[in-house]
């Protein structure tokens, strides 16, 4: 009897697969060490307040941007080895600095490094699609990217645990036992890169993959797709303009985070930053342009855009929505008692049913990628999903109707009276994540069949586009009420299945044996 394929360690590839979404789980388990320890960090330091959380939270995502893109190109310089194994050993030293900070500038700086090992997402999508066919890669993909997105979730599970009950209660180093468990964190991260750089090659024995000559902005093949290049590579740059302007509006020790004329600066440099993007760009590409490309060497760039706007709309939407989620369970269902006049829906219960949201990632993204590898039909299963966003995220709008208006606030309670209500709010929850997690293995599925050479700058600008959705929905978050945050993510998922409807293009030989 043969082994399932996903555990037949003879193959190679199955073992590079493994070693690598455990590479991706430590970056998510270094990305995501700070929110299960926040509360005991917030007791230690008798400085640090909630509004000091608040603003390292912004910093974590705010680095992540263009850190997918210049790593998305430094993977097709250099390979997938190198680059995964030299992030995983460099971030481990800023994981020591926020580990023992004695400020908030010491804290605030790290924070801002540490957000760049979300990049790693990106590598490991380059080395599965170097050493799995087209017919096998959305499956492939789909796992890597499901069961390394574990990692934040794990964090939460243990690190807590690890502090108490290893460096608090086993080896008495008191208070400050946080501190080590988060550079326990760091550590793992270090030695597992040594490792990986040893375990893995970059492609199997006889295929050759091609290497960029030099880091540089992507080549596209007509003059049409080089201005989508161009429009699409702004909302990059603008998304980290939102991120300075919300940093700029928070008061550290009664002044501005950052002063106006700081912030004003920031804009400068960040546009700056774009014109010297787009000349780059223009200088690459218009002299290929004028010479001309083979007709099997072209690709159309409506597909890079198409699926920059499925991750912004369901990575993104990801993101945000487990951001709130535990607050919206809980307030909606405050009023909710059982038989003996107990509080059902507890902080504890409320942050168990915002932690299915992403545990769902274990099945739910390889499923998509599955699907998209059976379905012989990779647009029609990106579009499937996508409209199953739409409908989930609505779904989810309704859990709630309005209540009273408290202290000027507008409070929202269940749409439907009794326990019932609650249990087909979780399903809900549960339905419309499993769509968001298979759209995000649906759209990896795709992106190695785009165009070979460039994978990794192609899955570093829509893994770009998932924090840029990020930080747009918690923006947009700041300004609504819950339901309808709800409703508009449900609207940016039914925008993107409409543009993937109208430009997404079947890519050819996704379904190739070799």
């Amino acid at each position: 009897m043969n082994k399932p394929e996903l555990i037949d360690f003879t193959k190679e590839r199955i073992r590079v697969l493994h070693y690598t979404w455990i590479a991706f789980f430590i970056t998510f388990y270094v990305w995501f060490n700070m929110a299960p320890m926040a509360t005991t960090m917030l007791n230690s330091i008798n400085w640090l307040t909630k509004e000091h959380i608040k603003v390292l939270a912004i910093c974590n995502v705010a680095l992540t941007i263009p850190a997918r893109i210049i790593v998305g190109a430094l993977i097709d310089r250099y390979g997938p080895r190198k680059v995964f194994s030299g992030l995983l050993i460099i971030i481990s030293i800023p994981t020591y600095f926020f580990a023992f900070g004695n400020s908030f500038e010491q804290l605030l700086v790290s924070r801002l490094v540490l957000g760049t090992v979300g990049a790693g997402f990106v590598i490991g999508i380059k080395m599965v699609a170097n050493w799995f066919p087209p017919n096998m890669v959305g499956r492939a993909e789909g796992f890597y990217a499901g069961w390394g997105n574990f990692g934040s979730a794990w964090a939460a599970m243990t690190l807590p645990w690890i502090a108490i009950n290893f460096f608090e209660d086993f080896l008495n180093l008191g208070p400050d036992s946080w501190r080590y468990a988060l550079a326990f964190n760091g550590l793992v991260s270090f030695v597992y890169g040594i490792m990986y750089f040893f375990l893995v090659r970059d492609n199997p024995e006889g295929k050759e993959v091609t290497m960029a000559k030099k880091t540089e902005p992507m080549t596209v093949t007509s003059y049409t797709d080089l201005v989508q290049y161009l429009v699409w590579s702004f909302p990059l740059v603008g998304a980290m303009g939102v991120l300075a302007w919300r940093l700029g509006n928070i008061t550290y020790e009664g002044e501005l985070l950052i002063p106006e004329t700081y912030l004003k600066g920031i804009y400068i440099v960040l546009g700056l930053i774009y014109i010297a993007h787009a000349i780059k760009t223009l200088q690459i590409n218009l002299p290929l342009l004028k010479k001309g490309y083979a007709e099997e060497d072209k690709y159309s760039w409506s597909n890079v855009a198409a699926l920059n706007s499925t991750y912004f709309a369901n990575f993104g939407a990801e993101l945000a929505v487990v951001s709130m989620l535990p607050m919206f369970f809980q307030s909606t269902f405050s009023g909710l008692t059982n038989g003996a006049g107990g509080q059902v829906m507890t902080a504890t219960f409320a942050g168990l049913i915002a932690a299915s949201f992403a545990f769902v990632n274990l099945f739910a993204r390889p499923l998509g990628g599955y699907i998209s590898d059976k379905m012989k039909n990779r647009k029609r299963t990106m579009l499937i999903y996508m409209i199953g966003i739409a409908i989930g995220f609505y779904g989810m709008g309704i859990i709630g109707k309005y209540g009273p208006i408290i202290d000027g606030e507008q409070t929202l309670i269940p749409t439907f009276d009794g326990m019932w209500w609650l249990v087909v709010a979780v399903a809900l929850t549960i339905a419309c994540s499993i769509f968001v997690q298979g759209a995000e293995g649906a759209t990896f599925a795709i992106i190695p069949m785009i165009n070979k050479k460039m994978t990794g700058q192609i899955a570093g600008m829509s893994g770009a586009y998932g924090n840029v959705g990020a930080v747009i929905y918690l923006v947009l978050y700041s300004m609504v009420d819950a339901k309808m945050f709800f409703f508009i993510t449900a609207s940016g998922a039914l925008v993107s299945f409409f543009y993937c409807l109208v430009f997404l293009k079947e890519p050819k030989g996704s379904f190739a044996e070799e």
